[in-house]
C-alpha cells in the first residue's frame, strides 16, 4: 500500500523551496518576475511543534496550493514571501498538525439531542437517575405526534442512581402511545418499550439472534426490554429513516463539533452505503470541511471484496476515501458483552463464570478475515475483551500464514484489555491498535471496582507497554459515544485519571509528546497517509490546528482546557474562536 511521493509535483515544490531560498532579498519579498513562484500563505511568529521524527520546534511556515513548501525560523520562511503571499501571525500561539480521529462514528455525534434525546449523565449530559431520564423523554413525547417514535441515546447504568438498565415499564411510563427506543452509551445494548417490542414481533417465545442477547425476567421469562448486540437490530430496523432535513441538521452540526476540537481528518468506523452517498452529495455541495476515510462494514453486513468489485483500501479522493473493511468481534465492556478469558469481576447475574460471549465464531471471523486480507483490504476489528483479541490475532496470523503480505496494517479497534503476550503478538505481526484511552476516565471507576477488579483495570489501555515494544497506535474518542475532543483524550493518555480523581493504572502513562503522535502522525500512519498528513513537513497538506497554550510544557493536568484557536485544511480556516 506504499506509495512513491517522488512525484514530478513533489520534485518541483522541493526545486522551487531550493531556487526561492537562493533569490529571497533579506528584505523578505521575492523580485517582482519570481512572484508566481511564492507562498500562497506564510504562518510565522509561532510555536511550530512538527511532529516529524524528531519532534522539531520551528517558527514559520510556508504553503502554496494547499500543501507546506517549507518550515524553518521567521528569517528563513520570510524570504520566500511574495508580493501577493498573506501573512498569518500566529502571535506566539501554537501550531500543531491538525488532529486526526482515528475511529468514530461522524457524523452520529449531531444526532444527539437533535434526533435523539440526550441521555448522557454528567458531564456529558443532565442524567442522573430513571426519573430524569423519564422526564427528558416526556418532554419529547409532548412535541411529537401520536405513533412516531421517540428516540434517546447514551443512557449509562453505572452512572444512574438506580444502577441498573432501564425497562420496558420505566419506557411504558413515557407513553403507551409512541413506541420508544433509547440507545446505551457504549453503543451495544438498547431498551425497547412494548410498543416497539410488539412492532418487532419480541415476545417470550421469541430466539435470541445470533451474536445477541434478548435480556428476559429471570421469574417469567418476558423480555425486560432491554436489547444487546445483535438484537438490537430487531428493533431498529423499523425506525423510520431520518428526513433529509434532520440529517443535514445532524451533519451540520457534527461538522462543527470535529472542527471546533481541531479535527481535520476522521476515520468513521463503519460507513453503510448510505452514509457514503450522503458524504459524497455533502461534499459536492461544499458542506463537508473535514477530510474523511470511511471504514466499510458494520453489525451485520460487511462488505466483501466482489460487493465492491475489487475497489480496496484507499480508494477515493483527498477529501473522502475508503479505509479498512470493519469488523467487530464483541461488544462493550461496560455493558458486559466485551469477551473476556476470565469471568467479569462482578458478574452481571448469577453466574460467577460469565465472561461475555463474541459476535461469531472464531472459525467464521478467521474465514472472513483471510478473504478480506487476500483481496487486498486493510482490516479493522473492534475487540475489547482479551478473548476477543485472542480470536482476532488467531485470524490475522492465519491470514498472512496463508496470503503473506508485507505491512498490511491490519488494526485492532479499542483492544482495551489487551494482554502484554497479546502487545508482544501484535508487535510480531504487525498489527496496529487504536485505544479508546478515555475509558480512564469515563469508565475507569466501574472498571475497577465492577466490570475488571483493579488488576486488570491498570492495564486497560495499555499504552506504555506497547511503547516499550515498539508498537506504533492511535487514540480515539469514539465519538458519539463520547464527546469529540482530542486533547482530552491525549490528557487521559497522559494522566490516566478517573473520573473520581484517582488514576488507572500509573505504569500505563505516556508523555505529551507521546500522546499527541497518537492523534496526529501515529494516527496517520496507522491509515497509510504518513506521506500526506500527521506532521508539517515539505509536501504534506497545510492540515493545521492553532491552540492557545503548549501541550508539551503546560501543566499536563490541564491539557484538556487548551482551547482550539482555529483549524486549517489545504490552508483554509474552517474554524475560527
Amino acid at each position: 500500500m506504499k506509495r512513491n511521493f517522488l512525484s514530478k509535483r513533489n520534485l518541483f515544490i522541493f526545486s522551487l523551496v531550493f531556487v526561492l531560498a537562493l533569490v529571497g532579498f533579506s528584505s523578505g519579498t521575492l523580485p517582482d518576475h519570481l512572484d508566481s513562484l511564492a507562498p500562497d500563505t506564510v504562518y510565522f511568529n509561532g510555536k511550530v511543534i512538527t511532529m516529524d521524527k524528531g519532534a522539531t520546534i520551528a517558527e514559520a511556515v510556508a504553503v502554496k496550493d494547499g500543501k507546506i513548501i517549507a518550515v524553518g525560523s521567521n528569517k528563513e520562511i520570510g524570504k520566500l514571501k511574495g508580493r501577493h503571499t498573506k501573512v498569518v501571525d500566529l502571535m506566539n500561539k501554537v501550531l500543531l498538525p491538525g488532529f486526526y480521529d482515528a475511529h468514530s462514528h461522524f457524523p452520529s455525534s449531531g444526532m444527539d439531542g437533535t434526533v435523539q434525546v440526550n441521555l448522557n449523565s454528567p458531564p456529558v449530559g443532565p442524567i442522573k437517575n430513571i426519573d430524569d431520564l423519564i422526564i427528558a423523554l416526556k418532554d419529547r413525547a409532548m412535541e411529537t405526534h401520536e405513533g412516531e417514535w421517540i428516540l434517546g441515546r447514551g443512557y449509562d447504568q453505572t452512572l444512574l442512581a438506580e444502577g441498573r438498565h432501564p425497562t420496558r415499564e420505566n419506557l411504558d411510563n413515557v407513553s403507551t402511545e409512541h413506541p420508544i427506543y433509547i440507545g446505551h452509551t457504549s453503543g451495544h445494548l438498547a431498551v425497547a418499550n412494548s410498543v416497539a417490542l410488539k412492532m418487532a414481533g419480541i415476545t417470550k417465545d421469541t430466539p435470541d439472534p445470533p451474536g445477541g442477547v434478548i435480556v428476559r425476567d429471570p421469574k417469567t421469562g418476558e423480555p425486560t426490554g432491554v436489547l444487546e448486540e445483535s438484537a438490537i437490530g430487531l428493533v431498529s430496523k423499523h425506525i423510520p429513516v431520518v428526513t433529509e432535513e434532520e440529517n443535514l441538521a445532524a451533519f451540520k452540526k457534527a461538522v462543527q463539533d470535529y472542527i471546533s476540537k481541531g479535527v481535520t481528518t476522521s476515520i468513521i468506523a463503519g460507513a453503510n452505503k448510505q452514509g457514503i452517498i450522503d458524504l459524497q452529495r455533502y461534499q459536492k455541495q461544499g458542506l463537508q470541511p473535514l477530510r474523511i476515510t470511511a471504514m466499510g462494514a458494520g453489525f451485520g453486513g460487511a462488505i466483501t471484496s466482489g460487493e465492491l468489485g475489487g475497489i480496496v483500501t484507499g480508494f477515493g479522493s483527498d477529501m473522502l476515501k475508503l479505509g479498512p473493511v470493519k469488523l467487530s468481534h464483541d461488544g462493550s465492556i461496560q455493558g458486559y458483552t466485551g469477551y473476556l478469558s476470565k469471568p467479569y469481576h462482578v458478574p452481571p447475574g448469577d453466574d460467577p463464570n460469565y465472561r461475555g460471549y463474541p459476535a461469531t465464531s472464531r472459525e467464521d471471523l478467521t474465514k472472513r478475515v483471510v478473504d478480506l486480507h487476500k483481496a487486498g483490504y486493510q482490516i479493522a476489528i473492534h475487540g475489547n475483551g482479551d478473548a476477543a483479541i485472542d480470536d482476532i490475532l488467531y485470524a490475522f496470523r492465519t491470514a498472512q500464514e496463508e496470503y503473506p503480505r508485507k505491512d498490511a496494517r491490519h488494526r485492532i479497534e479499542h483492544a482495551q484489555m489487551a494482554r502484554l503476550d497479546q502487545l508482544d503478538e501484535m508487535k510480531k505481526l504487525g498489527v496496529t491498535p487504536s485505544y479508546f484511552v478515555s475509558h480512564t476516565f469515563f469508565w475507569g471507576d466501574q472498571h475497577r471496582d465492577i466490570f475488571m477488579g483493579p488488576e486488570r483495570a491498570a492495564m486497560m489501555s495499555p499504552l506504555k507497554s506497547s511503547i516499550d515494544r515498539g508498537i506504533k497506535f492511535s487514540i480515539h474518542l469514539d465519538s458519539h459515544i463520547t464527546p469529540m475532543d482530542p486533547l482530552q483524550a491525549v490528557w487521559s493518555a497522559v494522566n490516566r485519571i478517573s473520573r473520581s480523581g484517582k488514576v488507572i493504572g500509573p505504569e500505563q502513562r505516556i508523555t505529551p509528546l507521546e500522546a499527541l503522535r497518537a492523534v496526529t502522525s501515529d494516527a496517520a500512519w496507522q491509515n497509510f497517509e504518513e506521506n500526506e498528513k500527521g506532521s508539517i513537513e515539505k509536501g504534506k497538506f497545510a492540515d493545521f490546528v492553532v491552540l492557545e497554550e503548549n501541550p508539551l510544557t503546560v501543566d499536563p493536568i490541564k491539557i484538556k482546557e487548551i482551547k482550539v484557536l482555529k483549524t486549517i485544511v489545504n490552508d483554509k480556516v474552517i474554524y475560527e474562536n
